[in-house]
């Protein structure tokens, strides 16, 4: 009796999710999470306004202290699990970055028009760390329009390191990004082996 054909066994993939504080990391984890996502916020109080700055995000009400984590899984184009990690984005929590970046695939840098620079840290430590990352720019509502050529020029990244728009509400723009992300470290991966193994 012919069997029927077992699904194929996913891959599982460890992503980091990076950007300054309020660009919307939390939001992204959990429009795409196929679970409910695990959330470390507290509620920002007037006492911590000298410590983190709300200029420019003065709706904001929580934070995130730790970390989020939320994972979602396809079976197109190849069957994969993404395990996906948030940072917090305050320069005080920062030395979370290198236990939640351990064993990652790969990182997406998310971004704000309105606060480029808080996301700035980010691309640097990845770069010095030496995982492949993109850069999605956030886009808030009644932020000023910035072309992807003024993006990279700020950022001052290489020209490989992928960058597009998104909208971290919407679970479909957040899929985008993940999968750009996954293709561009399958991209540079092959890229290193083909030098690696030239004569």
């Amino acid at each position: 009796m012919t069997q029927p054909p077992q699904p194929a066994e996913r891959a599982v993939l460890k992503l980091v999710v990076a950007g300054g504080f309020g660009v919307g990391k939390t939001t992204a984890i959990e429009s795409i999470s196929d679970i409910p996502p695990l959330r470390t916020e507290e509620v920002l109080t007037a006492q911590g306004e000298s410590v983190d700055s709300l200029h420019g995000i003065e709706d904001k009400t929580t934070t995130t202290v730790a970390f989020d984590f939320g994972r979602v899984g396809w079976d197109e184009p190849e069957p994969v699990e993404l395990y996906l990690f948030g940072t917090p984005g305050q320069p005080r929590f920062w030395s979370f970055w290198h236990n939640i970046a351990q064993g990652a695939f790969g990182a997406v840098i998310l971004a704000d028009t309105r606060r480029l620079a808080s996301s700035f840290p980010a691309a640097d430590f990845f770069e010095q760390l030496g995982l492949p990352f993109i850069i999605a720019i956030n886009r808030f509502p009644g932020a000023a329009p910035r072309s992807l050529g003024e993006i990279r020029e700020a950022f001052d990244v290489d020209a490989g390191v992928p960058l597009m728009f998104c909208d971290a509400r919407k679970a479909d723009s957040v899929a985008g990004i993940l999968l750009a992300l996954v293709q561009h470290v399958v991209n540079t991966a092959t890229s290193d082996s083909a030098l690696l193994d030239a004569p």
